[in-house]
């Protein structure tokens, strides 16, 4: 089914007008997937976001750092940091070497649920499950072409 059936658009401008809608469209449509994924474990895609770049990262960091590898950028990083310490999944410290910032390291707890959520990963890649490896690939070119 193409984008005009799906939100009932039988006329775009242009093509550039249509790749435009069906990006949007179809970034709601694999976040909502996202989200049902995650709701399971009680957490957001950008507290998720965040875990999975402390676990990444190996030592404590920034939220300064955590930010600049966030992938949705207008995310108040400082606010879902919070979050995730009442949850127990991340830690606040002093950062050793400037005492003006704090650093965020991810909890036993934290990494044991991502853990438990490595296990959706066949899950998640299924959402693009109908298209080829070759597709992906040229899928990956085009959206870093877009985004230059």
């Amino acid at each position: 089914m193409g984008i005009e059936e799906d939100i009932f658009q039988p006329k775009f401008r242009n093509d550039y007008q249509k790749a435009l809608v069906n990006l949007i469209f179809t970034f709601n449509w694999m976040n909502e997937k996202l989200k049902v994924m995650l709701s399971r474990e009680q957490v957001t895609p950008q507290q998720f976001n965040i875990l999975r770049i402390l676990r990444g990262a190996g030592k404590p960091i920034s939220t300064l750092q955590i930010r600049k590898r966030m992938l949705d950028k207008m995310s108040d990083t400082s606010r879902i940091v919070d979050r995730l310490i009442v949850k127990q999944l991340v830690e606040k410290s002093v950062c050793p070497t400037d005492k003006r910032l704090v650093d965020v390291s991810i909890t036993e707890k934290g990494l044991s649920l991502l853990q438990k959520m490595d296990t959706y990963e066949m899950e998640m890649d299924a959402i693009l499950g109908n298209l080829s490896r070759e597709e992906v690939q040229q899928l990956n070119s085009l959206l870093d072409k877009a985004r230059e």
